[in-house]
């Protein structure tokens, strides 16, 4: 597009020149009558032609100064264009070597300091020798002669060529005045004439020097021919776009006007505008290892894409759904490390205890080894809180040399989560099982579901529902997302869910997976843990040394003992970082302070112990007895309390009970009601008195069978007046029977027994074969009665003496002491 022709656009000589308006050149000018040596003016982007005026505005001091010196002298100056345009102050070799002679017309003096100045070319020449001599460039010229054109009738036909082409681009350009018509039908040589169109042509800097350069007067003028021609193509072209899109401006916004020009350019074009994102998809694609099915399926997808329009909102759809194909890992896997003795030393740095695990880990790793290509199991981690089942999952991952990706489950309501939405609709997205993958592009990755027990269920939908596809090892070969619509292999990924309590889990997905329990640590694990990982990395985490603190194992054992009251080791982590926040209080205001951490420390840094024991191991009185619980926390103390009141035999239970723990007092009470005469219980004590049992810390939910012969001998204890032997805790399920039945999470109860001091366990027989497979460093000093009947609980429970002033049950109903 020509340059518009006004005066007010003139800024900086370096930046931008407008031609102002064009005279002849002389063909006849004798080199002679001109100078051999000028000063060099430098123009950035643009080039001065013979016979062309312009106006110049000169602002730099080298420049100005080579202005006033050929304006004394003789008013001839250099003009040579910069290579550079971006130099600020060019030597020499920055500056080509043809330029043309101007002739200084006029030269006005400006208020900034600068010059303003009116040029003409006059005449082409080559730099011989050029020297900077401060403070401008001067140079040593030899002028150059045009090669005529020989063919008059060509020259004829080629300057009406010229003008043609200038006249149809004038009247398509709206910043174009049609003054310049006038202009160029005056002119007469076809020389001058290519050099004012070149000059007021928007070309490339080069391709003007290009022109300039140029000896031919018939190939300089083939060459503007080629750019007028071109240029005026892109004229034409922009006024079809304008007319097609002129008749929407007065119905539509803005925005409306420019989608129908993209679309108008897209229509032109055929679509070169978009097809360099189909060409990266198409290049990504050969890169895939995909199934043929799923080839035919992206095939069908591009074709689409460059078949549709970019302004239509279902292209945007298209191409995510393609980028998701072409970034999913299709069958691109990581390599197994099968060094079984690294993976257990991995697996031993991370984590203290959990053998049971390790083990299976490692029995894996050695079947994949054998066989080599094996599904990977599902595996399912159930523990409390704490005790590492998603650090866990970290591990495995490092010890495989696979790829980690963790999803948490918790509070997840929609199905949509998993198998992804539709490409229908609006914002729609591939589920966080296919986002994962693309994360972390790999197909075997370690896959840690946590918290699936807490997956939630609504209107919306059942999540746990969509997760029996993808954790069953028959059935995730051929995983379905709504959004892929497509089968994807998900049968090399290791999945492992974690919970806290197995029964919230769908029994159609726990029959899915492999159950693994965790149990809580003892304190001799806690101790272990602390030491080797806690410590140090808290220590870090807070910027200490290890000169600076130090923790022996009497102030940890102190610390779990009084401080923590947990099966994990979370709260342990965090008494840990307070002390280690001290400490770096006082190694930071530089007080004085004890290195080696002892229990008095403890006790100053974070204050009165928090738990007490005691309230476990003092002498109950009659009608109280411990029993053991378990909670997805970990293991528990439950203290049954009961009491009687003249009334007429109600019965009150309160302490937040589940229905299956009412049950067992009222098994419990039926029971003692038909051995009331062994045990020397008047009848009268069920009829005319008021029994009222309770479980403390009522805010808890209670719930279980557990605590059954806990609480026949608490009532036994009450109505017979002989108190439960000290330091002795009771768990197991009763019948009417009187049989003792087993029951679960003895670890955990057993852990919780340790943890609140209690020395004597008793429980059903069928559990001792739970109670050998703890380590026997969890059971010292505990002691384990097991029985079968109520009759060996109450023989073992109960002590044989009577408690001071026992209660007695008259036959009228009153109650009478001794």
């Amino acid at each position: 597009m020509f340059q518009k022709i006004q005066l007010s656009n003139i800024i900086e000589e370096d930046v931008e020149m407008v031609p102002l308006l064009s005279i002849e050149e002389d063909d006849n000018t004798n080199s002679d009558n001109l100078p051999k040596s000028v000063p060099i003016l430098p123009l950035r982007n643009n080039v001065l032609f013979p016979g062309v005026v312009i106006p110049i505005s000169v602002g730099r001091e080298k420049s100005i100064k080579a202005v006033k010196k050929a304006y004394k002298q003789n008013r001839y100056i250099g003009v040579i264009a910069q290579r550079d345009t971006t130099i600020e102050e060019p030597e020499p070799n920055d500056l080509y070597t043809i330029g043309c002679t101007a002739k200084i017309i006029k030269m006005l003096s400006m208020p900034d300091g600068g010059n303003t100045l009116i040029l003409q070319g006059v005449k082409r020449f080559v730099v011989k020798q050029m020297h900077s001599s401060e403070p401008i460039i001067e140079a040593e010229v030899e002028y150059l002669n045009d090669i005529p054109m020989k063919d008059l009738q060509q020259e004829k036909a080629m300057m009406g060529n010229l003008k043609e082409m200038a006249n149809k681009i004038i009247e398509l350009s709206p910043n174009i005045p049609n003054e310049a018509k006038i202009v160029l039908n005056n002119i007469n040589s076809i020389k001058f004439l290519a050099n004012f169109i070149t000059s007021n042509l928007n070309i490339e800097l080069q391709d003007k020097q290009q022109i300039l350069e140029t000896n031919d007067a018939h190939e300089r003028v083939q060459m503007v021919l080629k750019h007028l021609h071109q240029e005026l193509q892109l004229q034409e072209l922009k006024a079809n776009i304008n007319d097609k899109t002129r008749t929407d401006i007065d119905k539509q916004q803005r925005d409306y006007f420019l989608n129908q020009q993209l679309r108008a350019i897209q229509e032109e074009l055929g679509g070169d505008m978009y097809q360099e994102e189909v060409n990266r998809l198409k290049e990504k694609a050969k890169e895939k290892k995909w199934s043929e099915a799923v080839a035919k399926s992206f095939e069908k997808e591009i074709g689409k894409l460059q078949r549709i329009n970019p302004a239509a909102a279902e292209y945007s759809v298209i191409l995510n759904y393609l980028d998701l194909m072409v970034e999913l890992p299709w069958n691109e896997v990581t390599k197994d490390n099968f060094d079984l003795k690294r993976g257990k030393k991995i697996l031993d740095e991370d984590h203290y205890g959990l053998d049971k695990i390790k083990d299976r880990i490692l029995e894996y790793l050695a079947v994949l080894k054998l066989k080599g290509d094996m599904k990977s199991p599902i595996l399912c981690f159930i523990g409390p809180p704490g005790v590492g089942k998603t650090s866990l999952g970290k591990s495995i991952a490092r010890a495989l040399d696979r790829k980690y990706v963790r999803m948490s489950l918790g509070g997840l309501h929609d199905e949509s989560e998993i198998r992804g939405h539709r490409k229908t609709y609006i914002g729609a997205m591939p589920g966080r099982i296919i986002q994962s993958l693309k994360k972390i592009q790999s197909s075997n990755p370690v896959f840690i579901l946590d918290e699936i027990d807490k997956v939630g269920k609504d209107h919306r939908g059942d999540p746990s529902s969509a997760l029996l596809e993808v954790l069953d090892p028959e059935q995730n070969t051929t995983f379905y997302d709504n959004f892929l619509e497509l089968e994807y292999d998900l049968s090399k990924v290791l999945f492992i869910a974690t919970a806290n309590n197995l029964s919230e889990i769908q029994p159609a997905l726990r029959d899915r997976m492999e159950v693994i329990f965790l149990s809580g640590y003892s304190t001799e694990e806690k101790i272990e843990i602390a030491k080797k990982h806690l410590i140090s990395k808290q220590r870090e985490a807070h910027g200490l040394k290890a000169s600076q603190i130090k923790v022996n194992d009497k102030a940890l054992q102190h610390l779990i003992q009084f401080y923590t009251y947990e099966s994990g080791v979370r709260e342990l982590e965090r008494m840990i970082a307070s002390i280690m926040r001290n400490i770096a209080k006082s190694v930071a205001t530089e007080e004085k302070y004890n290195a080696a951490i002892a229990p008095e420390d403890i006790e100053r840094i974070l204050g009165k112990p928090k738990y007490n024991h005691d309230i476990y191991t003092e002498h109950n009185p009659a009608g109280v007895a411990i029993g053991l619980a378990w909670t997805p926390m970990g293991g528990d103390i439950l203290f049954i309390e009961s009491t009687v009141s003249k009334g007429k035999g109600r019965l009150t239970i309160t302490g937040n009970l589940g229905n299956v723990m009412k049950e067992s007092f009222n098994t419990a009470l039926t029971y003692l009601q038909s051995k009331a005469d062994k045990l020397q219980i008047a009848k009268e004590a069920f009829t005319e008195w008021n029994l009222h049992i309770h479980v403390p810390e009522g805010a808890i939910p209670k719930d279980g069978p557990s605590a059954g012969i806990a609480i026949l001998a608490a009532l036994t204890s009450l109505f017979t007046q002989r108190r439960i032997k000290p330091y002795t805790a009771l768990t197991g399920e009763i019948t009417l029977r009187g049989k003792v039945l087993p029951v679960g999470g003895i670890k955990e109860k057993i852990l919780a027994a340790k943890r609140s001091g209690i020395k004597e366990i008793i429980l059903s027989k069928t559990n001792e074969k739970d109670v050998e497979e703890v380590p026997a460093d969890f059971i010292k000093g505990l002691k384990f009665h097991y029985v079968e009947t109520m009759e060996e609980v109450l023989e073992m429970a109960l002590e044989k003496k009577l408690v001071k002033e026992p209660l007695k049950f008259n036959l009228n109903g009153s109650a009478a002491e001794k």
